[in-house]
């Protein structure tokens, strides 16, 4: 796998630029923009930090298909979901699209 381009397209997922991604993992602009610019392969320590910042484990970023290993915080959000009546869930479906949407 490509590190590189997994930090890329999890950043167009979230349409998150360089900097969202530098200040959401609490890494320097310039130890992001290197991944990019110069072709740095991040350490391990630095992938930890943007995994944190995307609010997921090492285990989902290298993971292919459909094995997604949860956090504490969306295995909370699932067992909160699974708790909702199909009209709970259709509006909070509804919510999480708009607060997604840009300049909300």
């Amino acid at each position: 796998m490509d590190a590189k381009q997994r930090i890329q397209d999890l950043m167009n997922e979230r349409q998150w630029s360089e900097y969202r991604l530098a200040i959401a993992s609490g890494l320097s602009q310039s130890t992001v923009a290197n991944i990019f610019n110069r072709n740095t392969t991040p350490s391990v320590s630095t992938l930890e930090s943007i995994c944190e910042g995307f609010g997921i484990t090492l285990a989902q970023f290298f993971a292919e298909g459909d094995f997604v290993e949860l956090t504490k915080e969306q295995k909370k959000m699932f067992e909160e979901w699974a708790s909702l009546s199909k009209s709970q869930k259709e509006v909070l479906q509804q919510l999480i699209i708009v607060m997604k949407e840009p300049n909300s």
